[in-house]
């Protein structure tokens, strides 16, 4: 078979957040291993991080065409055989538009295929279901997109219980945490009123000045570092990690994280609930109630503060759930996807 040429439509960005850019990289770390020539078409707003993540790897960054027309456009003048879109704010129809053109798309999806008619669907959260789609389905974490620096930092083994006096607490909300969840969970954390050596990834300078401002109790330390390439080792020092239930979920797991997950938005919400019900991660509810004033308000947050202080002093629930989760996710969720996508090139090659 022929060099494939692969494009993959995404966006990211302070309002957008990184979650899709972050599963097309892994994507195309993959593809690329496989020798396809990929392009990453796009807007990429103020991460000069992520950015650079696609230049260290050859990629080039071009403008993201949106509606159907200039989707096939694109995909003729740069003699795409395949194009994956990761979007939920392009046009729906692009799909069926750029498969009527003779280019194999692929959807990846979060619950709602949003209408798109393409000839194989993504959906990598854990238990997911979409039936009656007019293409093929791959759906589940068997399917996870894990980038190069996750995989490689997979332990051999789900970590033991290991009893700690001041345990080292990881919290970060995405790229660019864009709905603040980082200032609301930092003081939910110093309410647990457990020893801790916390840091905290801040996507915004905003942020950041929110975080200074929460002074630490008894035997804790807050420490706000920016957004880095290094946050796969910083996830398998932490004895705890608290996140946002996005794509960084399943990063978590691959890296057999003990975790408190937080809903920070409604697309969240089914597959959080999944995934807190199923033991891989504790739930710390949705943030519009952490963020909530009156008595429902400081229920939720109280309630959270329990949650933590539980899993800080419970070394042994902390390991059941790293278990639990690094069992689920194996990390070959992406060679899975791309084997999927050359085995129907290949046919459609031979017709």
């Amino acid at each position: 078979m022929s060099t494939v040429k692969v494009g993959l439509r995404c966006d990211a960005g302070p309002r957008r957040g990184v979650g899709h850019l972050v599963r097309c990289l892994a994507l195309a770390e993959e593809f690329l291993a496989r020798g396809a020539d990929v392009t990453v078409f796009g807007t990429v707003e103020r991460l000069d991080w992520a950015t650079a993540e696609l230049a260290a790897r050859g990629i080039p960054l071009l403008p993201g065409p949106d509606s159907a027309a200039d989707l096939v456009d694109a995909a003729r003048r740069h003699e795409l055989d395949v194009l994956v879109l990761d979007s939920y704010d392009l046009d729906p129809a692009g799909a069926g538009a750029l498969r009527a053109a003779g280019v194999y798309t692929v959807a990846i999806i979060d619950g709602d295929s949003r209408g798109q008619v393409a000839d194989l669907y993504l959906d990598q959260n854990f238990g997911a279901e979409l039936p009656g789609l007019p293409g093929r389905l791959l759906a589940g974490s068997g399917y996870a997109l894990l980038r190069d620096s996750v995989i490689n930092a997979r332990p051999p083994v789900a970590p033991p219980a290991t009893e700690v006096s001041r345990p080292r607490v990881l919290a970060f909300f995405g790229g660019t945490d864009a709905v603040g969840a980082a200032p609301v969970l930092t003081r939910v954390l110093v309410a647990a009123g457990h020893p801790m050596d916390l840091t905290v990834i801040v996507g915004r300078p905003e942020i950041e000045a929110e975080i200074e401002d929460v002074t630490p109790g008894r035997g804790q330390i807050i420490r706000p570092v920016p957004p880095t390439t290094s946050l796969p080792a910083l996830i398998t020092e932490a004895d705890l990690v608290v996140s946002a239930a996005g794509t960084s979920t399943w990063e978590l797991c691959c890296l057999g994280a003990p975790s408190a997950l937080v809903c920070v938005v409604d697309n969240q919400r089914e597959s959080y609930t999944r995934v807190v019900r199923h033991g891989l991660a504790a739930g710390l509810g949705e943030l519009p109630e952490l963020t909530a004033g009156g008595v429902a308000g400081r229920a939720a947050r109280a309630t959270a503060a329990r949650t933590l202080h539980g899993l800080l002093s419970a070394p042994q629930r902390r390991a059941t759930l790293a278990a639990r989760a690094w069992s689920t996710v194996d990390g070959q969720g992406r060679a899975r996807v791309v084997d999927a996508v050359f085995d129907a090139v290949r046919v459609a090659a031979t017709r």
